[in-house]
């Protein structure tokens, strides 16, 4: 999917369309047609966005390794709360996975 595709399923998630050629034709009547302007600044608004959405998604896959940790049966040891905690803090300090230090884990 192209990044003008990305952002009109974003700017108008039910609507129906066809993107032939990077040339949109718009088959929903009830549903407006976002303007060209409205759609490039989506498509710069995500663009800009996937760096963190990226680091997001990394921390994410992260604290699901330790989920278990938290379980009800178990209680977590001081290093792996804060461990978790670093994880979950980490979108504080870094922008992007090029400028993260991730927390090392107990």
């Amino acid at each position: 999917m192209t990044d003008k595709e990305t952002a009109i399923r974003a700017l108008a998630p039910a609507a129906q369309w066809i993107l032939r050629d990077d040339e949109l034709e718009w088959h929903s009547e009830d549903i407006t047609q976002p303007s060209d302007a409205a759609i490039n600044a989506k498509v710069a608004e995500l663009v800009a966005a996937e760096p963190m959405r990226l680091l997001r998604a990394k921390r994410d896959s992260l604290l699901a390794v330790t989920d278990w940790w938290a379980s009800s049966d178990l209680t977590m040891t001081s290093a792996q709360t804060t461990y978790r905690q670093a994880l979950r803090d980490i979108t504080n300090s870094a922008t992007s996975l090029d400028d993260v230090t991730w927390p090392e884990k107990p």
